[in-house]
C-alpha cells in the first residue's frame, strides 16, 4: 500500500511539473502595448458628429432593469411594488419614470376625491369620490350655489308677501295676549281691582267708584273691606298667572308657525337652486346625499343667511379661503374641499415626492391659531403624496423616507390597509391632548417605486420583516455593459442623446471614441462600458465647456481629454503630495538596485470619487521559529480581516510546498514599511510571499519592479482591483526619477482584460522604457523579480538546488534540523 501511494504521488508530481512547464513556456509574461489599453478607433463610426445620429429612446445596457420594470408595473397584485437599486447617478429615477409615464399615458385617469362636512358629526368629515374632473366642477358649483343662496334667501324674506304673512302670525300672538289681558282687566274691574301697565310690569290696585284708591283711603277702609280686596287681588293674580303660563304656549305656537313659514319661504328660495345642482350629480349617489343634507341644514339654519355672526375668529376662518372664494364663516360648512383633482384624458398620475415626511405622504389637518386658541374644520384637510398618486404611481427616495420620523411606518401602514387614513403623529402615537378631525379613509390603489442604494435594499430585506411583503420586485441597475462594435455604436447614440438633452455642442466621432475609452476606464475593464449616467453627462458638460473656451462649435477628442485631466487635477492634491514625498526621500521607495526580502507592493487609496495608486515598501525577515508567519500590521491591529487572511494563506503555501515531510521551523515577520493607517485587502499577498521567498532563498529582488496580486495556497496569482491605478502610481514614481528601461509592474494574468492605462504609460511601454508583466503563478513572478529560475520538482519531489524553490527548501530543512538539534540538546537538561 505504501509503495503504491508513493508511485501515485510521484506520478502526480510529474504531471503537475509537466503542466507547469507547458504553462510557463506558453506564457511569455511581457505584455505588448496593444494589451494595455483597448483603444477605440473613431473611424469605425459612419457619422462625423453626433448631430447626425438619431435620439436614443431605448435603455442601454440594462436588460434586467427593463424586464423588471415592465413586470412590476404590469402585475396588479398586492405587494408588487418596486425597489430600484443601484449606485447614485445611474439615472434610476429618470429611467423608471420614463417607463411609468409611458404606461400611465395608456391608463384611465383616476377619480377625484373631496372632503365635505358631516352634518350629523362634524368631527368626522365625509369623503366623496367623483369621476375624473368632476371634483373641481362640484366645488365650483357649490361655491356658486352658496353665493346664489346668500342673495336669494335674504331676498325671499324681504318680499311683501312674507312680511304680511309674518305680520299676521305675530299679530295673532299679540292679539291673543291683548285679548287675555283685556278680559282680565274687565273682570278685575268688576271685582273692584284695577290692572295697570307700568314700566316695571303689571300693577294691581283697589278701585272706588272706578277710581284707584290712594294708600290713605285704603287704610281708612274697615278690616272686612281689606280682606275682601285682598281676596279679589288674589283671584286676579291667579288669573294673571294663568295668562302668563299661556303666553309661552302662544309664543311657541307663533314661532312654530313662523318657522314653518320660514321653511316654506326657504324651500321656495333654495329648492330650485339646489335641485339644479342635484340633478347634475344625480348619477353620483354620494353627492346627491350630500346635497340633500346640505339643503336640510340650510333650512334649519336659515337665520345664519339673514344675519351671519361676526367674530374675529370667524372672520379669520373665512379668510383662510382662497382670494375670490371667501364666504361668511358659517357658510364654510357647505363648501367642498377638493383633495385631489385630475384633468380628463391625462392618464394615471406619476408623482415624485421630494420631501417624503409623514404628513407629506399621508396628508394632514391644518389648524388656525388666534388669541391662544386653535381651530380647524374639514376645509383645512390637506392631501399627501399618496392622495395625489392614488390610482397611479408614486416614486420615493428610500433614504429620505427612512430618515423622516415615522414616514416609513406610515407608508407601510397605508399599503397594508390599502387605504389612506389621515392622522397626525400625535394621534398615531397617542400623544395628542386636543380633539382633532377624524376624516373618513380613502381607498388606496397605488404602485410605489422606491429609489435607493443596494445597501439599503439588502438591509431592509434582511432586517425589516415587512419589506419583502410590500416590495417584491427588485429593479437592479448594472453599472456596466459589454463592449463590442455594436455596443460602441449604441453608446455613440447615447452620448449624442445626452448632448442634446443637456443642450451641449455636438461631439466629433473622435471625441465619442475618447468617451468610450474613458467609459471603460471608469469601470476598470477593457471589455465593459460604464452605464453610470451622471459620470458620462458630467464629462460631456466639462468637455463642452473647454470646447466653448477654445471657440470650437464641435467637441473634439482634445476637449474630452482636457475634461478628464481637469477632473483628476481638481482631486489629486493628496496624490501629488505623496508623490512629492517619495521624490524627496521622505517615503522610502526604491526603483533601482536589488534587495533581499524587500519588494515594492502596490495599493489603492480612495478619496471621495477619486482613486489613485501608491507604492509601498514591503519587507520580510526570517529566523528559526515554530512555523509562524507574523503580520506586524495584524499584531498592532492595523490589519483588516481580508489582509490577515491573505497572510495566513502564506503559511499554508509554505507548509504544503516546502515542509510536507518535516516541520515548518521558521519565524517570519512581514510589514508594510511607513504605514500608519489601516491596511485592508489581499492584493499585496503575492508581494508579501515574494519578499518571504527572497528572504528564505537569499535571492535579491529587483527594486525596479513593483508587484500586485493576491495568492492562494496553491501558488496561483489571483485578480485584484484597481490594477490601472496601481500601475500608474508606480509609473509616476519611476517617471519622476527617470525611466531606466528596466522598470515595470507585475500583475495577475487574469487582470489583463481590465487594463485601460493612460496613454503616457502605453507609449513608455511601446518605447521599451517601462514594462508590464502578467503572471499566473508565484513561480513565474519570482523568476521575473530575481532572474533566477523558480525550479520544478523532479520525480522524487525535489527541487533543483540552484533554483529559488530549491534554495527555499534547503533553508527550511536547515531551520528544521537546527530546531531538532536544539530540541535534542534541551532534552537531557530536562531529564536531569
Amino acid at each position: 500500500m505504501t509503495k503504491k501511494r508513493e508511485t501515485l504521488e510521484a506520478g502526480a508530481r510529474v504531471s503537475q511539473n509537466s503542466g507547469r512547464k507547458e504553462s510557463r513556456m506558453a506564457h511569455t509574461g511581457h505584455l505588448a502595448p496593444e494589451q494595455l489599453c483597448h483603444s477605440c478607433d473613431g473611424k469605425q463610426f459612419s457619422f462625423e458628429t453626433t448631430d447626425e445620429l438619431e435620439i436614443l429612446r431605448e435603455v442601454v445596457g440594462q436588460p434586467r432593469v427593463v424586464e423588471a420594470v415592465r413586470f412590476g408595473i404590469g402585475i396588479r397584485q398586492p405587494g408588487y411594488n418596486l425597489f430600484a437599486l443601484g449606485p447614485e447617478g445611474m439615472g434610476k429615477q429618470t429611467i423608471v419614470r420614463r417607463f411609468l409615464e409611458q404606461k400611465a399615458a395608456t391608463e384611465p385617469t383616476p377619480s377625484d376625491w373631496c372632503y365635505v362636512n358631516n352634518f350629523d358629526d362634524p368631527q368626522k368629515p365625509r369623503v366623496l369620490r367623483l369621476p375624473t374632473g368632476r371634483g373641481a366642477e362640484l366645488r365650483e358649483d357649490v361655491d356658486r350655489l352658496i353665493e346664489e343662496l346668500r342673495a336669494a334667501i335674504p331676498a325671499a324674506f324681504e318680499t311683501e308677501e312674507y312680511r304680511a304673512r309674518r305680520q299676521v302670525i305675530e299679530q295673532e300672538v299679540k292679539e291673543k295676549q291683548q285679548n287675555a289681558f283685556e278680559q282680565l282687566r274687565g273682570e278685575a274691574e268688576k271685582r273692584g281691582i284695577a290692572v295697570a301697565h307700568t314700566p316695571t310690569g303689571l300693577l294691581l290696585a283697589p278701585l272706588r267708584k272706578n277710581e284707584v284708591m290712594t294708600p290713605e283711603e285704603f287704610q281708612q277702609l274697615p278690616e272686612e273691606d281689606h280682606k275682601r280686596i285682598e281676596s279679589e287681588m288674589d283671584w286676579v293674580k291667579e288669573r294673571l298667572r294663568a295668562i302668563m303660563r299661556e303666553m309661552p304656549v302662544w309664543e311657541k305656537s307663533g314661532r312654530d308657525k313662523l318657522k314653518e313659514l320660514n321653511r316654506e319661504v326657504t324651500m321656495f328660495a333654495v329648492g330650485h337652486l339646489i335641485e339644479a345642482v342635484h340633478k347634475k350629480y344625480e348619477p353620483q349617489p354620494q353627492v346627491a346625499g350630500f346635497l340633500e343634507e346640505m339643503q336640510q341644514d340650510i333650512i334649519e339654519n336659515v337665520d345664519e343667511f339673514l344675519s351671519p355672526p361676526e367674530s374675529p375668529l370667524a372672520a379669520l376662518m373665512g379668510a383662510a379661503q382662497p382670494e375670490g372664494k371667501r364666504a361668511a364663516p358659517f357658510l364654510r360648512r357647505y363648501q367642498v374641499n377638493l383633495i385631489v383633482g385630475h384633468e380628463a384624458n391625462h392618464g394615471s398620475p406619476v408623482i415624485y415626492e421630494d420631501d417624503p415626511s409623514f404628513p407629506n405622504l399621508v396628508g394632514k389637518v391644518e389648524y388656525i391659531a388666534h388669541l391662544g386658541a386653535i381651530s380647524t374644520d374639514f376645509n383645512l384637510i390637506r392631501g399627501g403624496a399618496l392622495h395625489r398618486a392614488n390610482g397611479g404611481y408614486l416614486i420615493l427616495d428610500a433614504r429620505k423616507v427612512l430618515t423622516q420620523p415615522y414616514a416609513w411606518e406610515g407608508l407601510k401602514r397605508c399599503l397594508r390597509a390599502r387605504e389612506i387614513q389621515i392622522k397626525s403623529l400625535g394621534q398615531m402615537l397617542g400623544l395628542a391632548s386636543t380633539m382633532s378631525l377624524e376624516p373618513e379613509s380613502i381607498p388606496l390603489e397605488v404602485k410605489v417605486v422606491l429609489i435607493g442604494e443596494r445597501l439599503l435594499y439588502y438591509l431592509l430585506s434582511q432586517y425589516d420583516p415587512d419589506f419583502n411583503e410590500f416590495f417584491k420586485v427588485a429593479v437592479d441597475f448594472d453599472d456596466r455593459m459589454d463592449r463590442s462594435a455594436e455596443s460602441n455604436a449604441l453608446y455613440a447614440r447615447l452620448v449624442g442623446t445626452f448632448a442634446r438633452e443637456e443642450k451641449l455642442a455636438p461631439l466629433h466621432r473622435e471625441a465619442v471614441a475618447r468617451v468610450i475609452e474613458h467609459s471603460s476606464r471608469l469601470v476598470g475593464d477593457a471589455e465593459k462600458l460604464s452605464t453610470h449616467r451622471m459620470d458620462i453627462i458630467d464629462l460631456l458638460r466639462e468637455a463642452d465647456y473647454w470646447a466653448r473656451q477654445a471657440g470650437r462649435p464641435v467637441i473634439d477628442a482634445a476637449d474630452v481629454q482636457q475634461a478628464i485631466d481637469s477632473q483628476i487635477h481638481r482631486s489629486d492634491r493628496v496624490r501629488e503630495r505623496i508623490q512629492e514625498e517619495i521624490r524627496r526621500g521622505t517615503i522610502l521607495i526604491d526603483t533601482a538596485g536589488e534587495k533581499i526580502g524587500q519588494v515594492n507592493g502596490l495599493s489603492v487609496l480612495g478619496l471621495g470619487q477619486f482613486s489613485f495608486g501608491q507604492p509601498s515598501r514591503i519587507t520580510a525577515r526570517v529566523r528559526l521559529g515554530k512555523g509562524e508567519v507574523i503580520d506586524i500590521e495584524r499584531e498592532v491591529e492595523l490589519s483588516g480581516p481580508i489582509h490577515s487572511k491573505g497572510v495566513l494563506i502564506l503559511s499554508g503555501f509554505l507548509g504544503a510546498r516546502y515542509a510536507a515531510d518535516h516541520p515548518l521551523s521558521l519565524s517570519a515577520s512581514l510589514v508594510f514599511e511607513q504605514s500608519y493607517g489601516q491596511v485592508e485587502g489581499d492584493s499585496a499577498s503575492s508581494a508579501e510571499l515574494y519578499a518571504l521567498l527572497s528572504a528564505l532563498a537569499g535571492a535579491p529582488i529587483r527594486q525596479s519592479l513593483a508587484v500586485t496580486g493576491s495568492v492562494n495556497q496553491h501558488g496561483q496569482v489571483q485578480a485584484i482591483g484597481g490594477v490601472n491605478e496601481k500601475i500608474e502610481g508606480f509609473f509616476d514614481v519611476c517617471s519622476a526619477r527617470g525611466l531606466s528601461g528596466d522598470q515595470g509592474v507585475l500583475i495577475p494574468a487574469s487582470n489583463v482584460k481590465h487594463l485601460m492605462l493612460r496613454r503616457d504609460v502605453v507609449e513608455a511601454v511601446r518605447d521599451g522604457k517601462f514594462h508590464i508583466y502578467s503572471v499566473e503563478t508565484i513561480d513565474q513572478g519570482i523568476e521575473i523579480l530575481t532572474g533566477i529560475p523558480a525550479g520544478d520538482p523532479d520525480a522524487a519531489g525535489k527541487f533543483p538546488p540552484d533554483s529559488i524553490n530549491g534554495r527555499v527548501e534547503a533553508r527550511l530543512i536547515e531551520l528544521a534540523e537546527k530546531r531538532l538539534e536544539a530540541a535534542r540538546k534541551a532534552q537531557p537538561e530536562n531529564q536531569a
